[in-house]
């Protein structure tokens, strides 16, 4: 299993700084924000430098980014800030290369305009999903013609909130380059917990050919996104970590929602886990 971490969660002075703390956990895998390359993500025109600057501080440590971190809001009831964010996130992919990956990871937003994570109505409307579709129809043929990979979680926040939305969302793009970011904290709708097995089950029946990238984190209820280091909730960790493992292809694994005093726990979880597998 290739364990990685955001890079965000290492708050230093520089980027330098940042990758050795992570590597001091004996971690080589990362899901890179650009917030650690301490620059404004709204500095589009840097963002092949920043790309250059960050691939060689990446090598000469022997790391890896599994992904960039690319989350807008797809679905902003603001046309005027959903085009702002789209126009970004196409800049992104084209010079996510640079970075030394081909994934980007990315959410499919929320009518919300507090928070691309915070639950509305509207998210459950036909002409939400037709928003979505819209945004998409942007943003796949420049990932297509880049050979990027465009991953978007299934969260019950956001309007692809099931699993099922999520397959209904790829089957529709029909774009070999639309894939699956794996959060299994962010799957339970209210009630579902009592139904855990079942639903991390279905999630991989139907979603497991599509995933790109997973995250490890953990939740307290159900109903809404997880918030917990992994293996501190509810989460049956075991059953995660042997689908993931279950999968033919190596997927990263990318933890989030910690503290630094928690990363050497949940290393240490999920690879006795996956030795188990």
């Amino acid at each position: 299993m290739k364990i990685g971490i955001m890079t965000r969660h290492f708050v230093r002075q520089s980027l330098a700084e940042t990758l050795d703390a992570i590597i001091s956990h004996d971690i080589f895998h990362v899901q890179f924000n650009l917030t650690s390359a301490h620059v404004k993500e709204s500095l589009d025109y840097e963002i092949d430098l920043v790309g250059n600057q960050v691939s060689q501080q990446i090598a000469k440590r022997k790391m890896s980014v599994s992904a960039l971190s690319g989350e807008i809001n797809m679905v902003h009831p603001d046309l005027a800030l959903r085009q702002a964010e789209i126009s970004h996130l196409q800049h992104l992919i084209s010079s996510c290369k640079i970075f030394g990956t081909s994934i980007i990871a990315t959410c499919t937003g929320s009518r919300s305009t507090e928070s691309m994570w915070k639950y509305h109505p509207d998210n459950e409307t036909e002409e939400s999903w037709q928003v979505l579709i819209a945004t998409l129809e942007k943003l796949l043929p420049v990932a297509e013609k880049h050979g990027v990979i465009l991953a978007f979680e299934p969260e019950v926040n956001n309007v692809a909130n099931t699993i099922s939305k999520s397959l209904r969302l790829i089957e529709e793009m029909k774009s070999p380059n639309l894939k699956i970011v794996m959060d299994a904290a962010n799957i339970f709708g209210k009630g579902e917990l009592p139904r855990m097995s079942e639903i991390l089950d279905q999630a991989f029946d139907l979603l497991g050919d599509h995933i790109a990238l997973a995250h490890a984190k953990d939740l307290d209820r159900d109903g809404d996104a997880g918030h917990l280091a992994a293996g501190t909730g509810l989460l049956d960790y075991e059953r995660y970590v042997s689908l993931l493992c279950s999968l033919p292809f190596d997927v990263p694994v990318i933890l989030h929602g910690l503290d630094e005093d928690q990363v050497d726990g949940c290393v240490s979880m999920l690879n006795r886990l996956a030795r188990a597998n």
